[in-house]
């Protein structure tokens, strides 16, 4: 059946651990893609449940990253909706409710277990080669055994009662049915002593009671699918669409990666939460493009996508549960196609705050020349500094050590630089129509290749081996300025040569 008929109602629900990664702006992409392409509402919950573990500057961060990725959420903590408050630390006493009523169905029941009492437990069954798993102890406490407990303020917990016998079978989009035996499930925790519920129950009634249509999330929950399932069916409640995103491999695509590797590869400069690949000079287009094709293909052959295709082409049906190696490469080449296929204009405004950032202050028109020239040779917005800054200093630094060669000796240096000089002078404007022949035949004057001639001047007039072509160069520093810097050329490989 196709999913995209009718406005879908998704949720991006993280918890506000840790800052925003490749996998959760995966997970908030394609909610936001199918609710966009159904005419439904993209919902951002926080999970807060976890208060030792809270930051609030995570949370600041998950809404300063969806904001800078143009995946504006329709309800959330900032924008409100019909079901706020969209901050599950706000709703204690909705899942205590609903934990009462599965206590009530005889779907769930009280624990008085110690801590210590089930650690001991715990340690007991790894010595037997037993998977840790609650022993069941308060399964079966009578209704007035529990309020006696109560009453006498022995602190509890609530668990769900997982049937122990025969099979539950569940169903995932990617994956069609798995079938999971009842004896391996544990009575999972679904409100903890504090009062506060676990992600089993607070995530499957805020689902419910906010319309989700579509659970979007990552495999690691496939394991407590089924707890999941059964909360669905303990209350009688129709079930949403369910979607577990393929995992994420190492770069050498060898093994899942891990919170280790995650470190390696932040170590070795490589992005892994999404504010960091703003810092280093990616677009928020590119990284768009490239986690969108981490568990989704078109076709075979596509690969450029802006949003507004993603929105148009995007389907849960062709979304692959087959492990996605992190390719770090394949971002930094989708960042040059996004950084050409911007209008100079939206270019020269994404480079500005970086000048901006270094103590430059380029004008409009200088601004401009600078992005025409730089454009096509951009792969990371952190480049165009190292790549222009000459264009903003009164003095170069000259390389006299990368000029003179066994190839390029003094003498020849510097009568090359002083004939392009003299050339400049008597030139009323420098571009290649009114200068290139002259200084090739200067080249052969010389019985130089013009190879050198041209790789002296981009030396003499930037103090860069490598930069933008180099009469879109002259034109933006300036003909009195290239002849100054021409002039102290000479003279510093004049010194150099005594």
């Amino acid at each position: 059946m196709s999913l995209n008929q009718n406005p879908a109602r998704v949720r991006f629900a993280p918890s506000p651990t840790g800052f925003l990664h490749i996998g959760g702006a995966r997970t908030a992409l394609y909610d936001y893609l199918l609710a966009r392409q159904t005419g439904g509402t993209f919902i951002l919950r926080i999970e807060d449940t976890d208060q030792k573990r809270y930051q609030e500057s995570a949370e600041v961060d998950f809404q300063e990253a969806l904001n800078w990725l143009g995946l504006v959420p329709d309800e959330g903590p900032d924008q409100g909706g019909p079901y706020s408050p969209y901050r599950q630390s706000l709703r204690k006493e909705i899942y205590q409710d609903h934990a009462e009523q599965l206590i009530k169905k005889g779907n769930a029941f009280y624990c008085f277990c110690a801590p210590e009492r089930l650690n001991r437990v715990r340690e007991d069954q790894i010595k037997n080669n037993q998977t840790p798993h609650y022993d069941g102890t308060c399964r079966n406490l009578t209704k007035n055994q529990t309020t006696e407990r109560i009453a006498t303020g022995e602190s509890f917990v609530i668990r769900f009662k997982s049937p122990k016998t025969g099979t539950t079978v569940v169903e995932d989009f990617l994956r069609g049915e798995i079938r999971f035996e009842n004896n391996t499930l544990d009575d999972m925790i679904l409100i903890k002593s504090n009062g506060l519920p676990v992600y089993h129950l607070a995530a499957i009634v805020d689902d419910y009671l906010m319309g989700i249509t579509h659970v979007i999330r990552a495999s690691e929950w496939l394991p407590t699918f089924p707890i999941h399932v059964m909360i669905y069916q303990a209350f009688g409640w129709q079930q949403p669409i369910w979607v577990h995103l393929s995992v994420f491999l190492k770069p050498d695509g060898k093994g899942k990666m891990s919170k280790r590797d995650t470190k390696l590869a932040q170590e070795r400069g490589l992005p892994i939460f999404i504010k960091d690949m703003e810092k280093l000079g990616y677009l928020p287009e590119a990284v768009i493009n490239w986690i969108a094709l981490m568990g989704w293909s078109y076709d075979d052959k596509t690969e450029f996508f802006t949003l507004e295709d993603l929105i148009e082409k995007f389907s849960l049906e062709k979304l692959n549960p087959s492990p996605a190696a992190i390719n770090f490469s394949k971002l930094d080449h989708f960042n040059g196609l996004h950084i050409r296929n911007l209008d100079l204009e939206d270019f020269a405004t994404r480079i500005k705050p970086w000048f901006n950032n270094a103590g430059y202050q380029p004008d409009g028109e200088k601004l401009l020349k600078i992005a025409s020239a730089i454009q096509t040779r951009t792969k990371k917005l952190t480049e165009v500094v190292d790549m222009t800054g000459f264009f903003f200093l009164d003095e170069i630094e000259l390389a006299v050590d990368r000029i003179i060669s066994d190839k390029l000796i003094s003498s020849q240096a510097i009568k090359a630089v002083q004939r392009i000089t003299k050339l400049f002078q008597v030139t009323p404007e420098i571009n290649a129509e009114t200068t290139e022949e002259a200084l090739r035949d200067i080249a052969a004057d010389l019985n130089l290749k013009a190879g050198q001639i041209f790789s002296l001047l981009r030396e003499t007039s930037t103090g860069q081996a490598v930069t933008p072509p180099i009469f879109d160069v002259i034109d933006i520093i300036g003909k009195e300025t290239v002849i100054k810097r021409l002039e102290s050329a000479a003279t510093k490989l004049k010194k150099h040569s005594q």
